[in-house]
This record gives structure tokens, C-alpha cells and sequence, in this order.
């Protein structure tokens, strides 16, 4: 290098790092987000200054370049591939759920706003994925309870994934290929194989190598061995035509199977931080404001989709998947940004037809606006999630009070093998179904727009049509196929969570009518979501949506119905709860209990519980306290001296001594007991007292369910406590 362009250069990063460490730290006075100081940098020395103030812009870019793969290498260091066996299918369902939804609806407002198709993809991808980096700031900040943040980054992990597969597939729509169905297949086909092949010659080298560079105990050893392979892997990532930090992404996971990762992040966290700081820094440099005046009706559309698809998706995906109605929203309001991702998203899918411009410029801008809008959507989530609970429908609330103690049940019931194997046999054509029926989709559009000319003329218009109906006759059988398989999967399951008593009555008729028919919308949605991503691109929108709109419109009135049916029975049970609670007094006697758990079935994890003296919920009506909108347990029963009330309205004055008969999962139990017990005090007596002889875990049969279900770990709480936040108002 030239003296004058070494001096050029050194000018030019002094002046970035300078800039950049003065807006951090600015930033971090006013407690907000450090990734927005970052793109300020960039905006005052790139498209603010008065005058041109960087001359080497090439060689910033190429920097700036390995920062993007050094801050993928670290977020692969957080993702370890038997992390994804622990997760399990329920956050697996929630990311689909959730991403979907994104790219379906990050597709339509680019589409709606005049966009072509491969730009509408790449804005698409630009909403789907959340940043790593600003909600682990975020919610270490708000010193968030562990719960959410094992759901959140749960969620964070298989949108990595997601964000892989985006990455790749625009990689090569930039490459010049045009969008076809078999150019999809060959394009995941390709990624697979050579995702593969990396992986499995990587877990022979990578991890022996790292532990050996560790254990000499040196430092420099330690970031040079780890720096060695993040860039070896981006490179061979680039050679295959795909993105650098594919590379440093599975450089990171396969450094994380060492066992090291933590040792490892420490090392090379100041030398990852210098370059992220110049990648923000150069992505402010690229945003102009005359561009993103010009763009501002598709930014506006994009931060509203990323705000509200966001809370909605994420929300709908976590609650299907188990996890309550409050931890459900929580997650949802924590996951509405975009970040680092959407950069590296615009940078590969810039050259797909828009310009790289203004793919920046509208990634900057709703990635900076979503990170200011995260910390307070974070410090208001609990206030969030008690205001939704009270609106929700009487029926509704019912529903959510109890679905995530069936979804507990259905998880502690995996162990039966032969369950297991239809199940699993059930899924199997269930996705054979959905991807036959997403390839004819796909196939029939591609020959409808490709009929020869002389079809326009005379009987053209029947020959389209005809077209269109033999597409549909091929999708028919496997149309019926899905839906019937997908029925005998929701009844399968929902009788491992309820089963069928062998003779008498059926006490859980209704319960598992309602969870059938819930089982049976999750999947329609964690299937119809992913479909409609694959199709929008080839067949006309309104068709997608309207054909989706009716399914979940048929399935709705079902579950409105079975919903009522499920409340009728939720009150008589209630009735018993009532006088059984009013005959043990304050003894609690869990005996009793079991009992009633056995004569009702699906009414959830029933623990009766007292009000102590000095609690936060003496003096205070239900609304007030928000027990359901705060913790996620519903109470069934109050008994009061000679007073008895079978769900008490929220006008409810709370008094100590009070017995309540609460319902709901594990967890909602655990943290409600946090609130009804002395303030201050490390004990639960009434809590403990109405457990104590429940040694044991969740039932593998859920034939013969114990009154705590989930509750053993409730109470001993894994060795910590549950934290409750205050909230709204709630349940009417």
C-alpha cells in the first residue's frame, strides 16, 4: 500500500472510531440502544458530513465486511446443534409460526407498495428475523425473569436458522437466476448439501483443534486459533457462492461443540467489537436521507409489520406452543425489532433488482425506530400481557387459563412408544401431504404463465381455466389426505393428554373437544403459514389469503363452540371445587384434591392456596392484584368463612385467610403462590402445606394425574424464584 493511501486509510478509521466512540458513549448516557450510536456515527461522517470526509470507502467496506462476519461467528457461538434437540419442537413451532407470518406479510406490503417480486423477497427476509444483540441488551437491562429469556432466545436460536436459509436462497436470486420452483428445490437442496458436508468435516476438525488451542493457556493462541477458523469458514462460504457469514456463522457453532465457547467469546469480544463497530458504522455511512424521504411510505409499512406482526406472530407461535397467554405476549412485545441480520440481508439482496440504496436505506430505518421502540415495549410487556388477558373473551380466558396445563400433560405423555411412532408417523405424511400440495401450487402457476401464445386467442381463456382445474384435481387427494391426517393427529394427541376412560362417563369430553380442535388451528396455522411463504411469489395474493382466511374462519366457529362447551364445564367443576374447598378449611388437604382432579379432568393443575397476612394481594380485589393477567393461574374457587364463590369476579376483595382454589400450569401455580404469600417471607406455607406430599414429577401417564401435575418443581422452583412484575387490571 501507497504511504499516501496508508495515511488515507488511517485518517479515515481514526475519524470513524473516533466518531463512533463519541456517539456510544452519548448513547449510553441516555440509556439507549448502542447499535443506533453506531449508525448516527456512520450518518455524521457518510451522508450528514458537510463535505466528503471519507476517502477510501472501498476499503471501510472491506472491513466493514469482516465485522459482519465476526459478529455472525459470535452468534454462532451462542447456537449449539444439540441446543436444538433441548429446545424441542414446541419453540420449533413457535419460529415457524412467527417467520412465516413475517415473510408473508413482509412480502404483501413490499408487493403493495409497488415493489417487484425479488425485492418484495428481500424485504421479505429484511422483517422476518430480530436482533440478537438488542434484546439480550434490552432484557439484561430490564433484569428480565428467566423464563422469558429462555424463550426468547429459544426463539432468537431457530431464527438463526431461518436466516441462514434466506441468506442463501437470495444469494443466489442475486447471482441472476430467476425464481422458479425447481430453482427453489435445487437452490435448499444445494444449501442442504453443502451445509452437510461443512458441518460433518467440521465436527472432525474444529472442535478437537479448539480444545487444543485452549489448552495451552494462552491468550493470543486462543483468538488466533478461533479468528483462523471464522475467516476459513466465510471464505469456503464465499468460494461455494454463498454469503461470508453463512461461513462465520458455522464457524461459530462448530467452535461452540468444543465446550469453549464462553473462553472463546471472551477472547475475541474486543476485537469483534471494533469491527461491529465499523459494519454499524459503515451501514450509517450507506443510509441517504433524500432516499429515505423518498422511500418513506414502504419504511412507515414495514417498521408497522415489523411492530405488529412481530407481537402478533411471536404471541400466537408461543402460546400454541405451550407457553400461556402472559409468557406468549411478553415474548412477542421482546421480538419486535429487527437488527443485525436485516443489514446482512440488504447487502446480499440489494443486487436483486431495487438497488442497494434503497434496500439500506429502509433496513436503517426501521431497524433504528424498532430500536428505540424495544425498551420500552420491554419495560411495559407485563402491563401488556394483564391489558390483553382482560379483553380477551370470558370464554377465551377459560381456554388460555387451561391449554398450557394440557400442553404440560401432552409433553410429560412422550415417553409411550407406541404413541410416539403414530404420531410421528402422522407428522410424517402430514408434511408430505403440505409439500405436495405446495409443489402442485407452485407447478401450476408456473405452466399457467408459460402457455404458449395461441392460447390467447380463440378458447384460450377455457384452456387457462383448464389448467387451473387440473391443478386443482391433483391437489385434491392430497388435499383430503392433510386435512385427514391432520385430524387423526390433534385426536391422537389430545387423547394422550385427556385419555378416554375405559368405562362410565367421559368427564373430559369437553376439554379435549376444545383441545382437539386448538390442536387442530395450530397446525393448520404452523403448516398454511409456511405454504403461503412458499407460494406468494408465484400465485396471485388474494388467492393465498382469502383460501387462508376461510380455512382458519371454519376452524374458528369450531373452536368458539367447543370453547362454550369447555366453560359449562369449567363452571360445574367449579361448583365441586367450591365445596370441597369449603369442607377442608385452611388444612389443606391435597388428598381431597386428588380426588377432584380425578373427577375433572382438564380443568388443569388444581392447588388450593391461602392468603397470607402481609401479602401483596391482601386488600386488593382481583382486577387490582391481575393474578391471571400477572401469573397466568386462573381462580376457580374462593371460600370465606361461611362465603362461597365459584369464579369470583374481579370485584373480589382479597382478605388474609381467604382459601382460593387456583388452576393453571406449573409455572402460572408457582408464580401465583409468589404473590399470596407474606411479603419478604423465603417460604410458601399454605403452598407448601398443599404439596407436601408430592415428592414426585409430572406423570409420564396422564391416565392417572397427580393434583400438582407440573407442581413438584413449582414450589422448590428449581432453586429460584419466579418473578411477577406488577400489572393492569384483571380478568373481568
Amino acid at each position: 500500500m501507497p504511504v499516501e493511501s496508508a495515511h488515507t486509510f488511517l485518517r479515515d478509521l481514526a475519524l470513524i472510531l473516533a466518531t463512533a466512540a463519541l456517539a456510544t458513549v452519548l448513547f449510553q448516557r441516555l440509556r439507549l440502544p448502542v447499535i443506533v450510536g453506531y449508525l448516527v456515527a456512520g450518518m455524521l461522517v457518510g451522508p450528514l458530513a458537510p463535505a466528503r470526509l471519507i476517502q477510501d470507502p472501498e476499503t471501510i467496506e472491506t472491513l466493514a465486511e469482516l465485522g459482519v462476519v465476526l459478529i455472525l461467528f459470535s452468534i454462532g457461538l451462542e447456537f449449539r446443534f444439540r441446543k436444538l434437540a433441548t429446545l424441542g419442537p414446541r419453540v420449533a413451532l413457535a419460529t415457524v409460526v412467527e417467520v412465516g407470518l413475517m415473510l408473508v406479510l413482509g412480502f404483501l406490503g413490499a408487493q403493495v407498495m409497488g415493489w417487484a417480486t425479488l425485492p418484495s423477497l428481500a424485504a421479505a427476509g429484511l422483517v422476518a428475523i430480530s436482533s440478537t444483540m438488542v434484546v439480550s441488551r434490552t432484557l439484561a437491562d430490564a433484569r428480565a425473569d428467566r423464563r422469558l429469556k429462555d424463550i426468547v432466545f429459544g426463539v432468537l436460536v431457530m431464527e438463526d436458522l431461518f436466516a441462514i436459509i434466506i441468506i442463501a436462497v437470495l444469494t443466489t436470486l442475486a447471482s441472476g437466476d430467476t425464481l422458479t420452483g425447481p430453482m427453489l428445490a435445487r437452490t435448499l437442496a444445494r444449501l442442504g448439501l453443502f451445509l452437510a458436508a461443512l458441518v460433518a468435516g467440521g465436527m472432525l476438525i474444529v472442535p478437537r483443534a479448539m480444545r487444543a488451542a485452549v489448552a495451552l493457556k494462552r491468550a493470543e493462541t486462543t483468538l488466533v486459533a478461533a479468528l483462523g477458523i471464522c475467516f476459513l469458514f466465510a471464505l469456503m462460504s464465499g468460494l461455494a457462492g454463498y454469503s461470508v457469514a453463512l461461513g462465520g456463522f458455522i464457524a461459530g457453532a462448530l467452535v461452540a461443540e468444543a465446550g469453549v465457547q464462553h473462553l472463546v467469546a471472551d477472547t475475541i469480544r474486543p476485537v469483534r467489537d471494533l469491527f461491529a463497530a465499523i459494519f454499524f458504522v459503515a451501514v450509517g455511512m450507506l443510509f441517504e436521507p433524500a432516499l429515505a424521504l423518498t422511500e418513506w411510505p414502504i419504511t412507515l409499512v414495514l417498521f408497522a409489520i415489523v411492530v405488529v406482526g412481530k407481537v402478533i406472530g411471536v404471541t400466537l407461535g408461543v402460546f400454541l406452543a405451550g407457553y400461556g397467554t402472559r409468557d406468549a405476549v411478553r415474548s412477542g412485545v421482546t421480538l419486535a425489532q429487527i437488527g443485525e441480520f436485516a443489514f446482512v440481508i440488504a447487502g446480499v439482496g440489494s443486487a436483486a433488482g431495487r438497488g442497494q440504496e434503497a434496500l439500506y436505506a429502509v433496513a436503517v430505518a426501521v431497524a433504528t425506530l424498532t430500536a428505540f421502540t424495544t425498551p420500552l415495549f420491554v419495560a411495559r410487556a407485563g402491563a401488556v400481557a394483564s391489558w390483553v388477558d382482560k379483553h380477551l373473551p370470558h370464554r377465551v380466558q377459560t381456554f388460555s387459563s387451561l391449554y398450557a396445563s394440557w400442553v404440560e400433560l401432552l409433553v410429560a405423555g412422550r415417553s409411550e412408544v407406541t404413541r410416539a411412532a403414530v404420531v410421528r408417523r402422522h407428522i410424517r405424511f402430514l408434511l408430505l401431504d403440505a409439500a405436495c400440495i405446495t409443489a402442485t401450487i407452485i407447478g401450476t402457476a408456473l405452466i399457467h404463465r408459460r402457455l404458449p401464445g395461441w392460447v390467447d386467442g380463440s378458447g384460450g381463456l377455457l384452456v387457462r381455466y383448464g389448467a387451473l382445474a387440473v391443478g386443482a384435481l391433483v391437489t385434491l387427494p392430497f388435499g383430503y389426505g392433510l386435512v385427514r391426517t391432520l385430524r387423526k393427529l390433534s385426536g391422537s394427541l389430545a387423547e394422550a393428554a385427556l385419555p378416554r376412560p375405559a368405562r362410565g362417563v367421559d368427564q373430559a369430553h369437553a376439554p379435549r373437544s376444545t383441545l382437539e380442535v386448538s390442536l387442530q388451528i395450530g397446525m393448520a396455522i404452523a403448516l398454511g403459514v409456511p405454504m403461503a411463504a412458499f407460494t406468494l411469489p408465484f400465485v396471485p395474493s388474494l388467492g393465498v389469503t382469502g383460501v387462508a382466511v376461510a380455512i382458519l374462519a371454519l376452524l374458528g366457529i369450531s373452536f368458539w363452540r367447543t370453547a362454550s362447551d369447555l366453560e359449562s364445564h369449567a363452571r360445574a367443576g367449579a361448583e365441586l371445587v367450591v365445596h370441597v374447598l369449603a369442607k377442608q378449611g385452611s388444612q389443606a388437604d391435597t388428598g381431597t384434591f386428588e380426588m377432584v382432579r380425578t373427577l375433572l379432568p382438564g380443568m388443569g393443575t388444581i392447588v388450593p392456596l391461602e392468603v397470607a397476612v402481609g401479602s401483596e394481594a391482601e386488600g386488593k380485589t382481583l382486577g387490582e392484584l391481575a393474578l391471571r393477567g400477572r401469573t397466568g393461574a386462573t381462580v376457580v374457587a374462593l371460600s370465606r368463612g361461611e362465603q362461597r364463590i365459584s369464579f369470583p369476579p374481579a370485584s373480589t376483595l382479597l382478605a388474609a385467610g381467604d382459601m382460593l382454589a387456583l388452576t393453571g400450569s406449573g409455572d402460572a401455580i408457582a408464580a401465583a403462590a409468589a404473590l399470596l404469600r407474606a411479603t419478604g417471607t423465603s417460604s410458601l406455607p399454605s403452598a407448601r402445606d398443599a404439596t407436601a406430599h408430592l415428592g414426585g414429577s409430572v406423570p409420564s401417564r396422564p391416565e392417572a394425574p397427580s393434583v400438582a401435575a407440573a407442581a413438584p418443581t413449582l414450589f422448590e422452583l428449581r432453586g429460584r424464584e419466579p418473578e411477577v412484575r406488577p400489572g393492569g387490571p384483571d380478568e373481568k
